[in-house]
């Protein structure tokens, strides 16, 4: 092998160890993929959305010039975040902020009160039951929020295990915030017709047949 063949296969690999290094450094600290497994947070997340999560949205990295390169956000009421669940830390969850550190929390026939002041909720929905016919989860507390920790809940509130069920999220499970649906699809495929629509449909791929193509590419905020 001469010297320019050499040389070319040198390029290749550290293009390679390269961009390997940079998908790490991506993938472990600025982004996560993030499929939403549950309708916990129906309308804004549905079943079948692939997410990107922003993880340095809330981070402090050590940099001399962080305020510049990465500006600090600070945790807010509503944010919706992704976390690791207090009961299995293997397992991701998405909820949104409704009660912060020292925070005093309490609803009331479905109406959110945080420090006995009524909390504006338009992407609530209920889909159970009537207003008449009320459970405990719809009338909850009052409670404290403790010190380093979050009181979450789905905006879907009568198909969301959260906060109410059970209990707080520690601050340091915080993952990061979703940013970007890069895909989404229906999770019940819609019939095929028969004869001949039937028979092209089953050969167009399912990844394409079930798309929401309104959804990709969309920001969530």
């Amino acid at each position: 092998m001469g010297e320019k063949e050499k040389s070319l296969l040198r390029e290749y690999f550290e293009l390679i160890v390269e961009t390997a290094v940079f998908v790490f450094f991506v993938v472990t600290f600025v982004v996560q993929a993030f499929r939403i497994p549950t309708g916990s947070m129906i309308p804004k997340l549905l079943i079948g959305d692939f997410v990107l999560v922003n993880k340095m949205v809330y981070a402090r990295p050590v940099l001399p010039l962080e305020g510049l390169l990465w500006p600090e956000k600070p945790l807010a009421r509503k944010d919706i975040i992704v976390f690791k669940w207090p009961g299995d830390l293997t397992k991701d969850y998405v909820k949104r902020v409704i009660g912060l550190p020292g925070e005093k929390v309490e609803i009331r026939a479905r109406r959110l009160l945080v420090n006995d002041q009524l909390i504006d909720e338009p992407y609530t929905i209920y889909l159970n039951a009537p207003a008449s016919e009320l459970s405990s989860r719809d009338n909850y507390g009052p409670i404290f929020v403790p010190p380093g920790s979050l009181f979450v809940m789905g905006d879907n509130r009568d198909d969301s295990a959260d906060s109410r069920t059970w209990g707080y999220v520690p601050l340091a499970n915080i993952k990061g915030r979703p940013w970007l649906i890069y895909y989404s699809y229906e999770a019940q495929r819609r019939a095929s017709a028969s004869g001949g629509l039937g028979d092209r449909l089953k050969a167009i791929p399912s990844f394409l047949l079930k798309a929401r193509w309104g959804r990709l590419f969309k920001v969530i905020n």
